[in-house]
């Protein structure tokens, strides 16, 4: 992979003070040995929620691979290691402590979830390792892991707020959200309500979705029976077309409106012929484009590998080509502090979109696109 084809960066290796060989002997042994950088993953990989997150985690792996088939950096490969911790804070605590401790890794990469990430800020602040890219985190725990984790992805609220002007923009007034029944989701569904408040509206319905899919159909009546005009949803997997036939099962006529965790192509391969009313913000660039060069190379990538090509697996490359730039930057003497010193001083641009973390927040991207959803699971910008 050619460096210039997906990476600008806007500066060069950060200057971060000398470690000694301790420091170096510490690295070594949190991970970062002299033949491979472990990376640890804890997520949920199971059940309707996870298969999305393998897909993430697949387009990561392309990155990683491309990197690694020329011979890695600085002579280290790169190894992801992923668990699952079914969205549950205990076992996503337990995974990190032993990805640390088992599995040596020296920083993570592409966690899931609100109330896992929250849960580990203690471990992630007392070890030192950095967290990159994580997946479907709220806000909130967000600024808990700060000083530790830095996210790629648009914030939610920066969602929210470009969904609520979409459709305010085109006349839509009653406006609810369904969202997924966890505090990642109860956050989210509050995200809606603000974003509405400014516009001086509320959501006619806000409905609670179980994450198993048990009550997708008490769901979609609840929707149908609010008389929305249009839904907001943040719904994994699967779930979000269960709910929107449920809805219209029930006699609802909405249209439906999803944050980025909605996977476009499952939903079609559910909904069928309606799916062309969907629409769905995206926080990565269109991954078909013929005129990006990094899009390409992805496409490439993607279809030897026998890959999913859409959003889900971009932004886990793209998220993965932030990761590796970090580790190109810090160089060979690579400890856990020299990586958070380069991370805080990064800026660049990977495939078309500005990445920021120098600012006061941990999030890097402020991108939004919005898409619609053929009934064959293609999108259309």
């Amino acid at each position: 992979m050619h460096r210039r084809n997906f990476i600008a960066a806007s500066a060069a290796a950060v200057a971060v003070p000398a470690l000694g060989l301790s420091s170096f002997a510490h690295a070594a042994e949190s991970g970062a040995a002299d033949t491979e950088i472990v990376l640890g993953l804890t997520g949920i990989l199971s059940g309707p929620l996870g298969a999305p997150i393998k897909v993430v985690a697949a387009g990561a792996g392309l990155a990683f691979d491309a990197v690694n088939a020329q011979g890695g950096l600085s002579g280290r490969k790169i190894r992801l290691v992923s668990l699952d911790d079914e969205l549950v804070p205990e076992k996503a605590v337990a995974n990190y402590e032993k990805l640390l401790g088992e599995h040596r890794a020296f920083a993570f990469f592409g966690c899931v979830g609100s109330g896992t990430t929250a849960a580990a800020a203690k471990v992630l602040n007392q070890s030192g390792a950095p967290m990159v890219g994580g997946y479907a985190v709220s806000d909130s725990a967000r600024e808990k892991v700060a000083g530790s984790g830095y996210f790629v992805r648009a914030t939610f609220a920066r969602e929210a707020q470009a969904l609520v002007q979409h459709l305010t923009t085109i006349g839509v007034s009653r406006i609810a959200v369904a969202y997924l029944d966890n505090p990642g989701g109860a956050e989210v569904a509050k995200l809606v309500e603000a974003a509405l408040a400014t516009l001086q509206l509320k959501p006619v319905a806000a409905v609670p979705v179980k994450g198993d899919g048990s009550a997708n159909e008490a769901s979609g009546k609840a929707l149908a029976d609010s008389k929305a005009q249009a839904v907001i949803m943040y719904l994994g997997g699967g779930i979000g077309g269960e709910v929107m036939k449920a809805a219209w099962a029930a006699g609802g006529r909405q249209m439906f409106y999803g944050m980025s965790i909605v996977p476009g192509d499952v939903t079609a391969r559910l909904v069928g012929d309606k799916t062309s009313g969907l629409a769905i913000s995206q926080i990565v660039p269109y991954p078909w484009s013929e005129v990006d060069a990094g899009a390409r190379e992805y496409r490439q990538l993607a279809e030897r590998a026998k890959v999913d090509v859409g959003y889900l697996s971009y932004e886990g490359y793209v998220n993965a080509l932030v990761m590796i730039e970090a580790l190109r930057r810090t160089g060979r003497d690579l400890t856990r502090a020299r990586l958070h010193a380069t991370l805080k001083a990064m800026k660049l641009r990977v495939n078309n979109m500005e990445i920021d973390f120098t600012g006061a927040s941990n999030t890097g991207s402020r991108f939004i696109e919005m898409v619609r959803v053929t009934k064959e699971g293609k999108f259309l910008r």
